[in-house]
C-alpha cells in the first residue's frame, strides 16, 4: 500500500492557511508516503501527468499533522509520482493543527 489510509474528508479543524504564500512559512522537511492519511479520492490525471504542475503553486506538497497523524492536504499528484518513481518520501510543507 502507498499511503497509510484513504481518506475523503479533513478530519481536523480550519487551519486558516489557503494559498502558497500562507504555506510558505511553514517549512519543509521529508515525510514517508506510508505514513500519510490522503483527505481526498481522486486523482485529477492532469495534474500527475502535467510537467508544469507546480508552475503556479508550491513546489512542496501540503500536510497537516492532527493529533498524531498526517494528513496530506494538497499534492495527491506529487504524492503519486514520486510512488510511481519507487520513492517512499515525500517533501513536505507540515503544519501541526491543535
Amino acid at each position: 500500500m502507498i499511503f497509510k489510509s484513504v481518506g475523503d474528508d479533513r478530519p481536523y479543524p480550519d487551519h486558516g492557511l489557503v494559498t502558497p504564500k500562507d504555506w510558505s512559512d511553514v517549512p519543509p522537511r521529508q515525510v514517508r508516503l506510508d505514513e500519510l492519511v490522503t483527505t481526498k479520492r481522486t486523482l485529477n490525471l492532469d495534474n500527475l501527468l502535467s510537467e508544469d504542475s507546480t508552475f503556479y503553486g508550491d513546489l512542496f506538497a501540503h500536510v497537516v499533522e492532527y493529533r498524531g497523524v498526517l494528513y496530506l492536504e494538497d499534492g495527491l499528484h506529487r504524492a503519486v509520482r514520486a510512488a510511481l518513481q519507487q520513492r517512499a518520501i515525500l517533501h513536505a510543507r507540515v503544519l501541526t493543527v491543535k
